[in-house]
Protein backbone atom coordinates (compact mmCIF):
# COMPACT_ATOMS: atom_id res chain seq x y z
CA UNK A 1 0.00 0.00 0.00
CA UNK A 2 1.89 3.24 -1.10
CA UNK A 3 2.41 5.88 1.69
CA UNK A 4 0.24 8.71 2.11
CA UNK A 5 2.12 12.17 1.70
CA UNK A 6 3.30 13.60 4.38
CA UNK A 7 0.67 16.49 5.77
CA UNK A 8 2.05 19.96 5.48
CA UNK A 9 0.66 22.87 7.49
CA UNK A 10 -0.65 24.94 4.43
CA UNK A 11 -3.30 22.36 4.13
CA UNK A 12 -4.90 22.38 7.75
CA UNK A 13 -4.97 26.54 6.94
CA UNK A 14 -6.62 25.99 3.67
CA UNK A 15 -9.21 23.58 5.06
CA UNK A 16 -10.00 26.72 8.06
CA UNK A 17 -10.39 29.04 5.12
CA UNK A 18 -12.87 27.05 3.21
CA UNK A 19 -14.75 26.15 6.34
CA UNK A 20 -14.99 29.93 7.03
CA UNK A 21 -16.38 30.97 3.29
CA UNK A 22 -17.52 27.95 2.16
CA UNK A 23 -15.94 28.70 -1.46
CA UNK A 24 -13.33 27.67 -3.54
CA UNK A 25 -12.28 30.54 -5.38
CA UNK A 26 -12.40 33.34 -2.34
CA UNK A 27 -10.48 31.10 -0.16
CA UNK A 28 -7.92 30.90 -2.69
CA UNK A 29 -7.46 34.57 -3.53
CA UNK A 30 -7.41 34.48 0.60
CA UNK A 31 -4.75 32.32 0.25
CA UNK A 32 -2.64 34.01 -1.77
CA UNK A 33 -2.82 30.99 -4.75
CA UNK A 34 -4.95 29.47 -7.76
CA UNK A 35 -8.28 28.02 -7.41
CA UNK A 36 -6.54 25.04 -9.04
CA UNK A 37 -3.85 24.74 -6.83
CA UNK A 38 -6.13 25.07 -3.88
CA UNK A 39 -8.29 22.49 -4.53
CA UNK A 40 -5.32 20.18 -4.79
CA UNK A 41 -4.12 20.84 -1.78
CA UNK A 42 -7.65 20.43 -0.02
CA UNK A 43 -7.78 16.92 -1.80
CA UNK A 44 -4.66 15.93 -0.61
CA UNK A 45 -5.04 17.13 3.08
CA UNK A 46 -9.13 14.58 2.53
CA UNK A 47 -6.68 11.69 0.92
CA UNK A 48 -3.90 12.32 4.19
CA UNK A 49 -7.18 12.18 6.74
CA UNK A 50 -8.66 9.37 4.49
CA UNK A 51 -12.08 10.96 4.23
CA UNK A 52 -13.94 13.71 2.68
CA UNK A 53 -14.09 16.38 4.56
CA UNK A 54 -16.29 19.16 2.31
CA UNK A 55 -19.64 18.80 0.98
CA UNK A 56 -19.26 19.78 -2.81
CA UNK A 57 -22.73 19.71 -4.17
CA UNK A 58 -23.95 22.66 -1.50
CA UNK A 59 -23.69 26.22 -2.29
CA UNK A 60 -21.92 27.53 0.16
CA UNK A 61 -19.74 24.25 0.45
CA UNK A 62 -20.37 22.78 3.66
CA UNK A 63 -18.25 20.44 6.01
CA UNK A 64 -19.45 16.50 5.97
CA UNK A 65 -19.31 14.80 9.43
CA UNK A 66 -15.95 14.10 9.10
CA UNK A 67 -14.98 17.27 8.31
CA UNK A 68 -16.80 18.77 11.46
CA UNK A 69 -14.48 16.66 13.43
CA UNK A 70 -11.68 17.48 12.01
CA UNK A 71 -12.19 21.42 12.05
CA UNK A 72 -11.61 21.86 16.16
CA UNK A 73 -8.34 19.35 15.59
CA UNK A 74 -6.94 21.79 12.91
CA UNK A 75 -7.85 25.00 14.93
CA UNK A 76 -6.26 23.24 18.15
CA UNK A 77 -3.14 22.15 16.26
CA UNK A 78 -2.21 25.15 14.42
CA UNK A 79 -3.38 27.48 17.75
CA UNK A 80 -0.30 25.24 19.69
CA UNK A 81 2.02 25.16 17.14
CA UNK A 82 1.96 29.19 16.40
CA UNK A 83 1.94 29.48 20.07
CA UNK A 84 5.20 27.59 20.51
CA UNK A 85 6.60 29.18 17.70
CA UNK A 86 6.10 32.46 19.60
CA UNK A 87 6.99 31.31 22.66
CA UNK A 88 10.28 30.13 21.36
CA UNK A 89 11.36 32.78 19.63
CA UNK A 90 10.49 35.15 22.65
CA UNK A 91 13.37 33.38 24.74
CA UNK A 92 15.58 35.41 25.67
CA UNK A 93 13.85 38.56 23.95
CA UNK A 94 12.31 41.78 25.06
CA UNK A 95 8.95 41.02 22.69
CA UNK A 96 8.38 38.36 25.47
CA UNK A 97 5.81 40.77 26.77
CA UNK A 98 4.30 41.61 23.42
CA UNK A 99 0.56 41.83 23.02
CA UNK A 100 -0.42 40.71 19.88
CA UNK A 101 -3.75 41.86 17.77
CA UNK A 102 -5.59 41.29 14.54
CA UNK A 103 -8.13 44.15 13.69
CA UNK A 104 -9.78 45.25 10.48
CA UNK A 105 -8.59 48.49 8.60
CA UNK A 106 -11.19 50.47 9.45
CA UNK A 107 -10.66 49.80 13.30
CA UNK A 108 -7.36 49.92 12.88
CA UNK A 109 -7.10 53.71 11.49
CA UNK A 110 -9.46 55.17 13.90
CA UNK A 111 -10.49 53.14 17.11
CA UNK A 112 -7.58 51.54 18.14
CA UNK A 113 -5.56 54.14 18.79
CA UNK A 114 -7.51 56.30 21.00
CA UNK A 115 -8.92 52.78 22.59
CA UNK A 116 -5.80 51.28 23.62
CA UNK A 117 -4.29 54.49 24.96
CA UNK A 118 -7.38 55.08 27.12
CA UNK A 119 -6.27 51.43 28.35
CA UNK A 120 -2.99 52.39 28.71
CA UNK A 121 -3.86 54.98 31.45
CA UNK A 122 -5.09 52.29 33.54
CA UNK A 123 -2.27 49.29 32.90
CA UNK A 124 0.59 51.20 31.73
CA UNK A 125 2.57 51.60 28.85
CA UNK A 126 1.88 48.18 27.10
CA UNK A 127 4.08 46.52 24.59
CA UNK A 128 1.61 46.18 21.50
CA UNK A 129 1.60 44.58 18.01
CA UNK A 130 -1.38 45.11 15.62
CA UNK A 131 -1.78 43.59 12.58
CA UNK A 132 -4.60 44.97 9.97
CA UNK A 133 -6.76 43.04 7.45
CA UNK A 134 -9.83 42.08 6.12
CA UNK A 135 -12.26 40.49 9.24
CA UNK A 136 -11.82 37.06 7.20
CA UNK A 137 -7.69 36.94 7.81
CA UNK A 138 -8.12 38.48 11.19
CA UNK A 139 -10.48 35.75 11.90
CA UNK A 140 -7.85 32.80 10.91
CA UNK A 141 -5.59 35.08 12.82
CA UNK A 142 -7.12 33.98 15.71
CA UNK A 143 -8.14 30.57 14.40
CA UNK A 144 -4.52 29.84 13.23
CA UNK A 145 -3.28 31.55 17.08
CA UNK A 146 -0.80 33.94 15.47
CA UNK A 147 -2.80 36.86 17.74
CA UNK A 148 -3.57 36.68 21.15
CA UNK A 149 -6.82 39.18 20.38
CA UNK A 150 -8.67 39.94 17.40
CA UNK A 151 -10.63 43.00 16.79
CA UNK A 152 -13.92 43.85 14.37
CA UNK A 153 -17.42 45.24 14.42
CA UNK A 154 -20.09 43.14 15.02
CA UNK A 155 -23.58 43.34 14.24
CA UNK A 156 -26.59 40.73 14.97
CA UNK A 157 -26.91 39.89 11.36
CA UNK A 158 -23.10 38.64 10.64
CA UNK A 159 -22.04 35.38 11.65
CA UNK A 160 -18.05 35.84 13.02
CA UNK A 161 -17.18 32.28 12.57
CA UNK A 162 -15.76 31.54 15.81
CA UNK A 163 -17.59 28.95 18.28
CA UNK A 164 -18.47 30.30 21.70
CA UNK A 165 -17.12 27.30 23.06
CA UNK A 166 -13.77 28.10 22.18
CA UNK A 167 -13.81 32.06 21.94
CA UNK A 168 -15.04 34.44 24.49
CA UNK A 169 -15.66 38.07 23.49
CA UNK A 170 -15.85 41.62 25.36
CA UNK A 171 -17.89 44.61 23.83
CA UNK A 172 -15.20 47.70 24.53
CA UNK A 173 -17.27 50.33 21.94
CA UNK A 174 -19.81 51.31 19.36
CA UNK A 175 -20.22 52.12 16.23
CA UNK A 176 -22.63 53.51 13.23
CA UNK A 177 -22.91 52.63 9.78
CA UNK A 178 -23.99 55.94 8.19
CA UNK A 179 -25.34 56.39 4.78
CA UNK A 180 -22.93 59.95 3.55
CA UNK A 181 -22.05 61.51 0.28
CA UNK A 182 -21.07 64.75 -0.68
CA UNK A 183 -23.28 67.72 -0.38
CA UNK A 184 -24.01 69.21 -3.52
CA UNK A 185 -24.23 73.26 -4.37
CA UNK A 186 -27.08 73.75 -1.00
CA UNK A 187 -25.44 71.62 0.73
CA UNK A 188 -27.80 68.80 0.16
CA UNK A 189 -26.86 65.41 -0.37
CA UNK A 190 -25.83 64.81 -3.93
CA UNK A 191 -27.16 61.03 -3.18
CA UNK A 192 -30.48 61.32 -1.11
CA UNK A 193 -31.99 58.08 -0.44
CA UNK A 194 -33.74 56.06 -2.04
CA UNK A 195 -33.80 57.05 -5.05
CA UNK A 196 -35.63 56.40 -8.05
CA UNK A 197 -35.91 54.39 -10.77
CA UNK A 198 -35.63 57.66 -13.23
CA UNK A 199 -32.22 58.56 -11.00
CA UNK A 200 -30.63 55.32 -9.39
CA UNK A 201 -28.60 56.45 -6.80
CA UNK A 202 -24.67 55.48 -7.20
CA UNK A 203 -24.12 52.86 -4.85
CA UNK A 204 -20.11 52.59 -3.71
CA UNK A 205 -20.32 48.63 -1.72
CA UNK A 206 -18.39 46.57 0.74
CA UNK A 207 -16.65 43.31 -1.23
CA UNK A 208 -18.71 40.37 -0.21
CA UNK A 209 -16.05 39.50 2.31
CA UNK A 210 -16.92 42.27 4.51
CA UNK A 211 -18.82 42.00 7.74
CA UNK A 212 -19.53 45.66 7.38
CA UNK A 213 -20.85 44.87 4.16
CA UNK A 214 -23.44 41.90 5.13
CA UNK A 215 -25.00 44.41 7.46
CA UNK A 216 -25.48 46.97 5.07
CA UNK A 217 -26.79 44.14 2.91
CA UNK A 218 -29.00 43.24 5.58
CA UNK A 219 -30.57 46.46 6.32
CA UNK A 220 -31.21 47.09 2.41
CA UNK A 221 -32.71 43.78 2.60
CA UNK A 222 -35.11 44.75 5.42
CA UNK A 223 -35.95 48.42 5.05
CA UNK A 224 -39.04 49.11 4.37
CA UNK A 225 -38.46 51.91 1.17
CA UNK A 226 -36.43 50.09 -0.99
CA UNK A 227 -33.75 51.81 -1.88
CA UNK A 228 -32.62 52.33 -5.78
CA UNK A 229 -29.37 52.31 -6.50
CA UNK A 230 -26.82 51.29 -9.15
CA UNK A 231 -23.52 49.53 -7.89
CA UNK A 232 -20.68 51.75 -9.12
CA UNK A 233 -17.73 50.41 -7.19
CA UNK A 234 -16.85 48.07 -4.08
CA UNK A 235 -13.80 47.43 -2.23
CA UNK A 236 -13.06 45.97 1.39
CA UNK A 237 -11.63 49.20 2.52
CA UNK A 238 -13.16 51.82 4.35
CA UNK A 239 -11.34 54.18 3.81
CA UNK A 240 -11.40 53.56 0.03
CA UNK A 241 -14.97 54.00 0.04
CA UNK A 242 -14.26 57.35 2.29
CA UNK A 243 -12.34 59.08 -0.65
CA UNK A 244 -14.66 58.06 -2.87
CA UNK A 245 -17.74 59.17 -1.57
CA UNK A 246 -15.89 62.60 -0.81
CA UNK A 247 -14.69 62.83 -3.96
CA UNK A 248 -18.71 62.96 -5.08
CA UNK A 249 -18.59 59.10 -6.89
CA UNK A 250 -21.41 58.33 -4.83
CA UNK A 251 -23.16 57.06 -1.72
CA UNK A 252 -21.48 54.80 0.78
CA UNK A 253 -22.05 53.21 4.76
CA UNK A 254 -18.89 54.24 6.44
CA UNK A 255 -18.30 53.97 9.98
CA UNK A 256 -19.42 57.15 12.07
CA UNK A 257 -15.95 56.81 14.18
CA UNK A 258 -13.63 57.21 10.84
CA UNK A 259 -16.01 60.36 9.72
CA UNK A 260 -16.17 62.50 12.52
CA UNK A 261 -14.21 64.98 10.72
CA UNK A 262 -15.74 65.26 7.49
CA UNK A 263 -19.20 65.38 9.10
CA UNK A 264 -18.22 68.61 11.09
CA UNK A 265 -16.47 70.29 7.88
CA UNK A 266 -19.45 69.43 5.67
CA UNK A 267 -17.59 67.24 3.30
CA UNK A 268 -19.37 64.56 4.23
CA UNK A 269 -23.14 64.71 4.36
CA UNK A 270 -25.82 62.37 5.82
CA UNK A 271 -27.82 60.77 2.69
CA UNK A 272 -30.63 59.18 4.86
CA UNK A 273 -32.58 59.53 8.26
CA UNK A 274 -32.00 57.97 11.25
CA UNK A 275 -33.73 54.32 9.87
CA UNK A 276 -31.17 54.28 7.21
CA UNK A 277 -28.31 54.05 10.08
CA UNK A 278 -26.86 51.01 11.39
CA UNK A 279 -25.95 50.23 14.74
CA UNK A 280 -22.52 48.43 15.11
CA UNK A 281 -20.70 46.70 18.38
CA UNK A 282 -16.74 46.77 18.66
CA UNK A 283 -15.92 43.44 20.04
CA UNK A 284 -12.46 42.11 21.25
CA UNK A 285 -12.18 37.72 20.56
CA UNK A 286 -9.93 35.62 22.24
CA UNK A 287 -9.82 32.36 22.26
CA UNK A 288 -10.62 30.61 25.96
CA UNK A 289 -7.58 28.80 26.66
CA UNK A 290 -5.07 30.12 28.52
CA UNK A 291 -3.05 32.94 26.87
CA UNK A 292 0.30 34.16 27.82
CA UNK A 293 0.48 36.33 31.39
CA UNK A 294 0.41 39.62 29.84
CA UNK A 295 -2.20 38.71 27.31
CA UNK A 296 -4.24 37.40 30.38
CA UNK A 297 -3.36 40.33 32.55
CA UNK A 298 -4.28 42.70 29.69
CA UNK A 299 -7.64 40.74 29.16
CA UNK A 300 -8.42 41.02 33.13
CA UNK A 301 -8.34 44.85 32.50
CA UNK A 302 -10.89 44.75 29.53
CA UNK A 303 -13.00 42.50 32.07
CA UNK A 304 -13.45 45.55 34.24
CA UNK A 305 -14.22 48.11 31.51
CA UNK A 306 -16.37 45.87 29.37
CA UNK A 307 -19.08 43.12 29.81
CA UNK A 308 -17.69 39.62 28.10
CA UNK A 309 -19.87 37.60 26.49
CA UNK A 310 -20.47 34.04 27.26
Amino acid sequence: MPESPAMEIKWLMDFLSLADTGNFSRSAESRATTQPAFSRRIKALEEWVGAPLFDRGKQPITLTPAGERFHPVAEGVLRRLFQARDEIRQIGQSSENTISFSSTHSLSLTFFPDWIRHIEERAGVLLIRLDSNQVGSCVQSLLRGECHFMMCHTHPSVDIPLPEDRYQSVKVGEDRLLPVSAPDEQGRPSQPLPGSTASPLAYLAYAETSAIGRAVDFMLAHHPARPVMKRVFETHLAAVLKTMARDGRGLAWLPENQILAELEAGTLVLSGDASWCIPVDIRVFRSREPLPHAAEEFWAVLGDTATASD
